[in-house]
């Protein structure tokens, strides 16, 4: 059993796993600009993230269930609690001579974008650290 900080901690410590995964696929598109044929990746996470907070704040109550009127019937499928990310390719650039569509001034915006909010997420993470901490040394003055 593993001390949880709070309900969100386990949802930011994944986020920072994803925005890693993400600065890295980055750093692999702008490494092979030069690549014939190369297609840049990205990796989508946020909807896997957002179906987690769903779970964990209660937030999925507004979802129509599906009536069994016969035990005959076949039972819904459930639907998968992993918090796994898609790679997808990154479309919408025009290709050069050699087919290569990475574009340097996108994937360099991307790149700070996704530094601010990896930034902004462990600042977050030590806020939360701070609070706990704070409630840990308080109450060990009240005794």
């Amino acid at each position: 059993m593993s001390l949880s900080i709070s309900k969100s901690y386990d949802l930011m410590a994944k986020a920072l796993d994803f925005r890693s995964i993400r600065q890295d696929m980055i750093a692999s598109n702008i490494a092979n600009a030069d690549t014939p044929f190369y297609k840049p990746r990205d990796v989508r996470f946020e909807d896997a993230l957002a179906k987690q907070k769903e779970k964990l704040f209660h937030q999925e109550n507004n979802k129509l269930k599906l009536a069994t009127t016969n035990g005959a019937h076949l039972q819904p499928k459930e639907e998968q609690n992993s918090l796994k990310p898609t790679t997808f390719f990154r479309d919408g650039h025009m290709a050069r001579n050699d087919g290569n569509s990475v574009d340097i001034d996108v994937e360099t915006t991307e790149m700070s974008k996704n530094s601010v909010m990896f930034n902004a997420l462990v600042q977050a993470m030590k806020k939360d650290n701070l609070i706990f901490k704070d409630v840990i040394d308080s109450s060990s003055k009240i005794s």
